[in-house]
């Protein structure tokens, strides 16, 4: 059996792992080969993992960042004593460069690469991007590079990351204009030290920009441009529990059982993950309800007094909506669906949250005024060397602006726009309704945050995760 993967980031290290990990190997004790396409310089790494500033750190504590499926201390093994050097003290867990994570990815890769190639499933790379994909002899795919070459296999993964960020303003090839914020080192080159800097967003990515800014003892105003106003939550402290009933085994026999799903069903997991702590459902759904009420400095403020509290509700909800959430989804009724998506800012703010030195960072440039969030922006216009905001205080100008808008959960990457067209156009995938892909074809499949119908960015929780039942799908003649 030949397996090609399309992509070369952190999904397709995930499910390169996960076949190594196999007893027998993949695909069921047969060998074969396994060739993955990507065009990138940052082989493993992806766009986030790249070369960048140390100051430019990974979100999310270690257990949630391993790449190898149900194996939560993974990262932290690599890690080793390495990690005493990057301790957040609020948090109490190490928070490395997103470079060093890279690290990790390319020593996991190319440690399963090895292990592949001693069972018989030599794996090779092409630098190359995959433009088309259709059915050849019969059960065989054929998928075609951009440099007119062509290749077969017998099954295909499509490992592709996050979509383009948008440019929602018309910005593009405007002086001062930065549309994709990293790698930061980059983008800070671009800023003088009094500039002006609009950011437009106020999530991770946004957060990402502002931290980097201060590390360089930027000393100009910040504004951060959002249509909410919402910053992300602010992680708690790990206690190393682990969820016993919101999990995919629970949610998969309720849907067995009953033939369905519902959201009061997931709510049901949840309320006896917190009974079974002898807390209150009521008063945690309350503070939920509750969160953007007192704006975005005190309620930051609030977060960070936070970090040590014992209750369990938010860090069972942070780790589960990215490794039993997707999976769940596509089994609830689509009139939950919707009201999921109605909620997504409040969702993505609890479910991604920023580590406390981040917080930390934002909360003492928000106490000396340097930053501000606003809210209700309405436009973003150039003139005069300068860009024009319109939001719901009225007017302000910026020198520079710095997109960190993330792109929606499951679009399609822009570099990927014609290989997703193939697969619709010759029935092997089609394009889900609310955004991503779904298999058409049991020989193709899908990891990361292009698996379609989720609300939420995927995860490197979520992504691992993806890649075990991949890993096992592959493996299934």
């Amino acid at each position: 059996m030949d397996i090609a993967i399309v992509g070369g980031g952190a999904a397709a290290v995930g499910l390169l792992d996960a076949l190594a990990a196999t007893e027998a190997g993949a695909a069921g004790g047969d060998t074969g080969t396994i060739t993955v396409f990507e065009p990138s310089p940052h082989l493993w790494r992806g766009r986030p993992y790249g070369p960048d500033l140390d100051a430019v750190l990974v979100n999310t504590p270690p257990a949630l960042m391993s790449v190898r499926g149900g194996d939560f201390g993974h990262f932290a093994a690599w890690l080793g004593e390495r990690g005493v050097d990057h301790i957040d003290p609020l948090l109490g867990q190490p928070l490395v460069p997103r470079a060093l994570y890279g690290g990790y990815l390319v020593h996991t890769a190319e440690k399963a690469v090895a292990a592949l190639g001693e069972r018989g499933w030599p794996v090779r790379v092409v630098a190359a991007r995959v433009t088309h994909a259709c059915l050849r002899s019969g059960t065989r795919l054929s998928l075609r590079t951009d440099d007119g070459q062509e290749h077969r296999a017998d099954r295909v993964a499509l490992c592709l990351g996050g979509g383009t960020l948008p440019d929602l303003y018309g910005l593009a090839g405007e002086t001062g204009f930065t549309g994709d914020p990293y790698p930061l080192a980059a983008t800070l080159d671009r800023i003088a030290a009094g500039d002006d800097v609009a950011v437009i967003g106020s999530g991770l990515t946004a957060v990402d920009v502002v931290v980097a800014l201060a590390a360089h003892r930027y000393s100009g105003r910040i504004t951060l441009l959002s249509r909410s106003g919402v910053l992300p939550y602010v992680w708690q402290r790990p206690d190393g529990r682990r969820p016993t009933h919101m999990t995919v085994e629970r949610v998969a026999g309720l849907h067995s059982a009953r033939g369905h799903l519902t959201l009061d069903d997931l709510v049901g997991l949840l309320r006896k993950e917190l009974t079974d702590a002898g807390e209150d459902f009521d008063e945690f759904t309350d503070q939920l309800r509750g969160a953007g009420g007192d704006g975005p400095v005190r309620r930051l403020r609030r977060q960070l007094a936070a970090v040590d509290d014992p209750r369990i509700g938010r860090r069972v909800l942070q780790e589960t909506s990215h490794t039993v959430g997707p999976y769940a989804w596509r089994l609830l009724r689509e009139t939950d669906r919707a009201w999921l998506r109605r909620h997504v800012r409040t969702a993505t703010s609890v479910a991604s949250p920023m580590v406390p030195v981040n917080a930390s960072v934002l909360m003492r440039l928000l106490d000396s005024g340097q930053l501000t969030v606003s809210s209700g922006v309405q436009a973003i216009e150039p003139t005069n060397g300068r860009f024009r905001i319109r939001d719901a205080g009225g007017r302000r100008t910026a020198q520079v602006v710095v997109n960190a808008v993330n792109a929606p959960a499951q679009a399609v990457p822009y570099a990927a726009r014609d290989l997703i067209r193939s697969l619709s156009a010759t029935g092997l995938a089609v394009r889900h309704p609310s955004g991503g892909v779904v298999p058409a074809d049991p020989r193709v499949h899908v990891v990361g945050d292009l698996a379609g119908g989720s609300f939420i960015t995927s995860s490197i929780a979520g992504v691992a995760a993806q890649a075990s039942r991949t890993a096992v799908a592959l493996r299934t003649h």
